[in-house]
């Protein structure tokens, strides 16, 4: 396991930093800033504050995943399924939750609502070409290698 120095700046003082649940948790949870109950329609989507800002070092990313408790007990889960923060936004880092299930559901002030993961990533320099190399799968696509 890898760590990394990430600088977070509160952007209200009663924002919660991230914390890890476990020794070897990967990510680490976000907490919601509300000042009260934050209720979302069935089929809706609701922009959860953190009130918290980072400076990720050049060559990481910060992924913000759906927690599994909030997924499966509520049907929450990040809007955009895989929320993506550049090394160089310096905003806050808000969630989108949207609600997969057929009930209203309510997120409390500081419950926490998705995890953070620092993760490195590799840019592509992208060439055009005619022609791709040979594959056994060539372009089988959804489902073309079996079940």
């Amino acid at each position: 396991m890898q760590t990394a120095k990430l600088k977070i700046k509160k952007l209200d003082p009663q924002a919660k930093m991230p914390t890890y649940g476990s020794e070897f948790s990967a990510g680490a949870d976000l907490y919601a800033l509300a000042e009260t109950s934050i209720r979302i329609a069935p089929g809706e989507t609701a922009i959860v504050h953190t009130g918290l800002a980072a400076e990720i070092p050049e060559g990481l990313v910060g992924l913000i995943y759906a927690r599994s408790g909030l997924a499966t007990k509520k049907g929450l889960a990040p809007a955009n399924k895989v929320g993506v923060i550049d090394s160089d936004y310096r905003g806050e880092i808000r969630v989108a939750l949207h609600n997969h299930s057929a009930q209203q559901q309510t997120i409390e002030p500081f419950e926490r609502v998705a995890q953070f993961v620092l993760a490195p990533y590799i840019q592509a320099e992208f060439e055009e070409t005619d022609a791709l190399s040979d594959t056994v799968r060539g372009e089988g696509g959804f489902g073309s290698t079996g079940k």
